[in-house]
């Protein structure tokens, strides 16, 4: 099935700290949509990108392992690079931080040649409620796995969201990989 690949231990807690700590270094930014449009209806959530932090470069290498290793056992995707910086996303319950459903190839340059999508859940399920992610890669919705340092890929044309998180914080890495677009 080509819907979701998971690594129930792709970073370690002391990891996901650090890379939510490298993401606190300065103020995180306000969420928005492709081509730098905002619209809190549909995300609220404060960013990083790491490429803007000094000392993630072990995060990136952590990333391009996992991904060939997603790539050549599930996916076989035609993959060329990666083409955005990763992102740290916190949903805070302050503002029931979420993201309603979506896909992440879009409009743009960029944003049109997405192929697969990343996301590390950085955050102890325990310090907050909501937030969930759920994925729609089919006519079922699933649950992403909320373990600590869990990755769960999947095409990037797959509908997913964040439920709102109605206590606490969640913090989640994602990145895109890109390629020729899907036809």
């Amino acid at each position: 099935m080509l819907s979701v690949y998971t690594f129930p231990e792709a970073f370690s807690p002391a990891e996901c700290d650090a890379i939510v700590t490298l993401a606190r270094e300065e103020e995180l930014a306000d969420a928005g949509l492709v081509k730098n449009r905002s619209d809190h209806n549909l995300r609220r959530a404060d960013l990083a990108w790491l490429d803007e932090r000094a000392g993630g470069e072990w995060i990136m290498e952590r990333i391009m392992r996992l991904v060939a290793e997603a790539n050549r056992e599930h996916f076989d995707f035609a993959l060329t690079e990666f083409g955005e910086s990763p992102q740290v996303a916190r949903y805070g319950a302050e503002r029931q931080g979420h993201f309603t459903w979506h896909s992440d190839i879009g409009e743009g340059a960029l944003a049109s040649r997405r192929k697969l999508t990343m996301v590390v859940q950085l955050s102890d399920p325990a310090e907050y409620d909501g937030g969930a992610l759920e994925l729609q890669p089919d006519a079922n919705i699933r649950e992403a796995n909320r373990v600590r340092g869990s990755a769960v890929l999947f095409p990037s044309f797959v509908l997913h969201r964040v439920t709102p998180v109605t206590s606490g914080e969640r913090f989640s890495l994602s990145i895109w990989v890109h390629g020729p677009a899907f036809r």
